[in-house]
Protein backbone atom coordinates (compact mmCIF):
# COMPACT_ATOMS: atom_id res chain seq x y z
CA UNK A 1 0.00 0.00 0.00
CA UNK A 2 2.48 2.61 1.06
CA UNK A 3 6.07 2.16 0.00
CA UNK A 4 7.35 5.07 2.03
CA UNK A 5 6.12 3.80 5.35
CA UNK A 6 6.75 0.08 5.42
CA UNK A 7 5.89 -0.23 9.06
CA UNK A 8 2.61 1.66 8.81
CA UNK A 9 -0.19 -0.13 10.50
CA UNK A 10 -3.06 -0.96 8.32
CA UNK A 11 -6.40 -0.17 9.83
CA UNK A 12 -9.40 -2.13 8.98
CA UNK A 13 -12.14 0.13 7.63
CA UNK A 14 -14.77 0.95 10.29
CA UNK A 15 -18.16 -0.43 9.67
CA UNK A 16 -21.22 1.87 9.83
CA UNK A 17 -22.20 1.12 13.47
CA UNK A 18 -18.68 1.69 14.76
CA UNK A 19 -18.57 5.12 13.06
CA UNK A 20 -21.91 6.11 14.64
CA UNK A 21 -20.74 5.02 18.09
CA UNK A 22 -17.73 7.35 17.86
CA UNK A 23 -19.99 10.33 17.04
CA UNK A 24 -22.88 9.65 19.43
CA UNK A 25 -23.62 11.88 22.47
CA UNK A 26 -22.55 15.28 23.73
CA UNK A 27 -19.46 16.18 25.67
CA UNK A 28 -19.68 17.59 29.17
CA UNK A 29 -18.46 20.97 27.92
CA UNK A 30 -21.24 21.17 25.32
CA UNK A 31 -23.89 20.34 27.93
CA UNK A 32 -22.50 22.95 30.34
CA UNK A 33 -22.51 25.65 27.63
CA UNK A 34 -26.19 24.91 26.89
CA UNK A 35 -27.07 25.07 30.60
CA UNK A 36 -25.31 28.43 31.00
CA UNK A 37 -27.11 29.87 27.95
CA UNK A 38 -30.49 28.66 29.24
CA UNK A 39 -29.76 30.19 32.65
CA UNK A 40 -28.91 33.55 31.09
CA UNK A 41 -32.09 33.51 29.01
CA UNK A 42 -34.17 32.64 32.06
CA UNK A 43 -32.73 35.56 34.06
CA UNK A 44 -33.66 37.96 31.25
CA UNK A 45 -37.13 36.61 30.38
CA UNK A 46 -38.69 35.56 33.71
CA UNK A 47 -38.71 39.01 35.41
CA UNK A 48 -40.35 40.58 32.34
CA UNK A 49 -43.04 37.91 32.17
CA UNK A 50 -43.77 38.06 35.90
CA UNK A 51 -44.27 41.83 35.80
CA UNK A 52 -46.91 41.53 33.07
CA UNK A 53 -49.37 40.01 35.50
CA UNK A 54 -49.40 43.16 37.67
CA UNK A 55 -49.65 45.38 34.61
CA UNK A 56 -52.61 43.35 33.31
CA UNK A 57 -54.40 43.73 36.67
CA UNK A 58 -53.99 47.51 36.58
CA UNK A 59 -55.26 47.66 32.98
CA UNK A 60 -58.30 45.52 33.85
CA UNK A 61 -59.01 47.74 36.85
CA UNK A 62 -58.82 50.88 34.71
CA UNK A 63 -61.26 49.35 32.22
CA UNK A 64 -63.65 48.27 34.99
CA UNK A 65 -63.54 51.70 36.65
CA UNK A 66 -64.37 53.39 33.34
CA UNK A 67 -67.29 51.00 32.66
CA UNK A 68 -68.72 51.45 36.17
CA UNK A 69 -68.33 55.23 35.91
CA UNK A 70 -70.15 55.32 32.55
CA UNK A 71 -72.99 53.17 33.93
CA UNK A 72 -73.21 55.37 37.03
CA UNK A 73 -73.37 58.50 34.86
CA UNK A 74 -76.35 57.06 32.97
CA UNK A 75 -78.05 56.08 36.24
CA UNK A 76 -77.48 59.55 37.69
CA UNK A 77 -78.96 61.26 34.62
CA UNK A 78 -82.09 59.13 34.81
CA UNK A 79 -82.56 59.03 38.60
CA UNK A 80 -80.90 62.28 39.76
CA UNK A 81 -78.78 60.55 42.39
CA UNK A 82 -75.42 58.85 42.68
CA UNK A 83 -75.91 55.07 42.59
CA UNK A 84 -74.37 52.24 44.55
CA UNK A 85 -72.95 49.18 42.82
CA UNK A 86 -76.03 47.22 43.88
CA UNK A 87 -78.34 49.78 42.27
CA UNK A 88 -76.38 49.55 39.03
CA UNK A 89 -76.91 45.78 38.98
CA UNK A 90 -80.58 45.83 40.02
CA UNK A 91 -82.95 45.48 37.04
CA UNK A 92 -85.43 48.33 36.45
CA UNK A 93 -89.15 48.06 35.50
CA UNK A 94 -88.20 46.73 32.05
CA UNK A 95 -85.84 44.14 33.48
CA UNK A 96 -82.68 45.94 32.35
CA UNK A 97 -79.78 46.91 34.58
CA UNK A 98 -76.91 49.31 34.08
CA UNK A 99 -74.40 46.55 34.86
CA UNK A 100 -75.00 42.84 34.28
CA UNK A 101 -75.25 40.56 37.31
CA UNK A 102 -72.22 38.76 35.93
CA UNK A 103 -70.17 41.98 36.05
CA UNK A 104 -67.44 41.74 38.67
CA UNK A 105 -67.82 44.30 41.46
CA UNK A 106 -64.44 43.44 42.98
CA UNK A 107 -61.12 44.56 41.61
CA UNK A 108 -58.41 42.01 40.70
CA UNK A 109 -57.02 42.27 44.24
CA UNK A 110 -60.34 41.22 45.81
CA UNK A 111 -61.44 44.66 47.07
CA UNK A 112 -64.86 46.13 46.24
CA UNK A 113 -64.99 49.03 43.82
CA UNK A 114 -66.20 52.18 45.56
CA UNK A 115 -68.54 54.87 44.19
CA UNK A 116 -68.34 57.99 46.29
CA UNK A 117 -69.41 61.61 46.03
CA UNK A 118 -66.52 64.04 45.66
CA UNK A 119 -68.09 67.46 45.12
CA UNK A 120 -71.71 68.51 44.93
CA UNK A 121 -73.27 66.18 42.38
CA UNK A 122 -69.93 64.78 41.25
CA UNK A 123 -68.58 61.35 42.05
CA UNK A 124 -65.70 59.01 41.40
CA UNK A 125 -65.29 55.27 41.01
CA UNK A 126 -62.30 53.99 42.91
CA UNK A 127 -60.23 50.86 43.34
CA UNK A 128 -57.85 50.93 46.27
CA UNK A 129 -55.21 49.03 44.30
CA UNK A 130 -52.93 46.22 45.41
CA UNK A 131 -52.35 47.54 48.93
CA UNK A 132 -56.08 47.98 49.68
CA UNK A 133 -55.50 51.40 51.27
CA UNK A 134 -57.23 54.54 50.11
CA UNK A 135 -55.19 57.60 49.20
CA UNK A 136 -52.02 55.80 48.18
CA UNK A 137 -50.11 56.01 44.91
CA UNK A 138 -51.49 52.72 43.56
CA UNK A 139 -55.20 53.69 43.72
CA UNK A 140 -57.07 53.53 40.40
CA UNK A 141 -59.79 56.13 39.83
CA UNK A 142 -61.76 57.60 36.95
CA UNK A 143 -60.44 61.04 37.97
CA UNK A 144 -57.28 62.30 36.31
CA UNK A 145 -54.25 62.18 38.57
CA UNK A 146 -52.29 65.43 38.81
CA UNK A 147 -48.62 64.91 38.28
Amino acid sequence: MNDFFPCAIRRAPLDRTARLDLQAGFTLVEIMVVIVILGLLATLVVPNVMGMSDEAKVTKTQTDVKAIYDAAQLYKMKNSKIPTLEELQTPDDKGQSYLDDSYETKDPWGQDYVIRETDRGKFEVLSMGPDGSEGTEDDVSNRRKDK
